[in-house]
């Protein structure tokens, strides 16, 4: 029996959704903080373990639900302190490609694989992306025009390009940078036509969260899956979402001295003075944990001092003692 360590949650979601089935309310939203692992190089940034925030919109058609996934993200770092000028999100299509490729006369089965090696624009220097998209059997002259098409970043300058055939993913992407502007997002957002996530199911917006000093690999990314259910056997069914590890933004937040000094948080201490009354000051505790406070019950037989030395180390206000004559 083969078995796996869980690298996406996404498929899981799928599944999720295929098991509900028409008892789903559309359209659905969905979130997690799952653990996940890859078998990979470690870096800065790239572990093989890690946690990951997934959140998805499921059973809306229009852009509107990557507006409302985006809104999520940039809600997520402005309340961690970063702006703006710290991180940008880039923003494209597959429908562009998809556009460029037919345009220069790709078939459409070499789709997956183009899309592949186009992610690598920023990780492998240029000309090995052209190698690898010749040795995929597309010509000298169609690799030179896709990955020029890929360094667009302007909108009227892809409509320029690709005309009616740019049509559809023109207005996607339009609409979504006036949703931008609705929610305040807008100058987070920069276009970029050679993102393409690198994940076999994206069908149409993708994005990808990055550091503008451009010290660290991709924050976050996403984007819209319509038929990634249809290959689980059930019907299509459209879907949006993003996954966002921790191991990015850790390393972010750290250059940035941002990441918080999370410290130990007690309002009292609780100390028996006399075992016989330990169930007494288990009631103390618990009274005073119902009413909202932050409690640190001292577990064993201990001497005053340490009793003292322990309240000052963990910042309580309080130091509460249960004894014989005063109890």
């Amino acid at each position: 029996r083969r078995v796996a360590l869980r690298p996406e949650i996404t498929p899981s979601l799928a599944r999720l959704v295929l098991g509900r089935g028409k008892g789903l309310p559309l359209p659905a939203k969905w979130w997690i903080i799952g653990q996940c692992w890859r078998y990979e190089r470690t870096t800065r940034g790239r572990r093989r373990e890690h946690y990951q925030w997934n959140m998805d919109v499921v059973g809306v058609t229009g852009v509107e639900a990557e507006a409302e996934l985006l809104a999520a993200i940039t809600s997520f770092f402005s309340r961690v302190g970063l702006s703006a000028a710290d991180v940008g999100i880039k923003v494209s299509s597959r429908k562009v490609l998809a556009a460029v490729l037919d345009r220069f006369q790709v078939p459409p089965e070499n789709f997956a694989q183009v899309c592949v090696i186009v992610d690598k624009l920023e990780k492998l220097p240029r000309d090995k992306v052209e190698q690898e998209l010749v040795a995929l059997g597309v010509s000298p002259d169609a690799t030179e025009g896709i990955l020029s098409a890929l360094s667009c970043r302007c909108l009227d300058q892809l409509g320029e390009l690709l005309g009616e055939a740019g049509g559809d993913a023109l207005a996607d992407l339009r609409q979504l940078w006036a949703l931008a502007g609705g929610y305040g997002f807008k100058e987070w957002l920069l276009f970029d036509a050679s993102v393409v996530r690198g994940l076999a199911y994206y069908t149409g917006i993708v994005f990808e969260g990055f550091d503008r000093a451009g010290q660290l690999r991709a924050i976050c990314g996403g984007g819209r899956y319509d038929k990634l259910l249809g290959t689980f056997g059930g019907e299509d069914v459209p879907c949006a979402g993003f996954g966002f590890g921790d191991a990015v933004i850790v390393e972010l937040l750290k250059d940035k001295q941002l990441l918080p000094a999370l410290t130990q948080q007690v309002d009292d201490v609780v100390m028996v003075m006399d075992e016989s009354l330990r169930p007494a000051a288990c009631g103390v505790a618990a009274r005073l944990r119902s009413s909202g406070r932050r409690v640190d019950v001292i577990l064993e037989a201990k001497k005053m001092k340490w009793a003292f030395k322990q309240a000052e180390r963990s910042g309580a206000a309080r130091l509460l003692l249960v004894g014989g004559e005063e109890w």
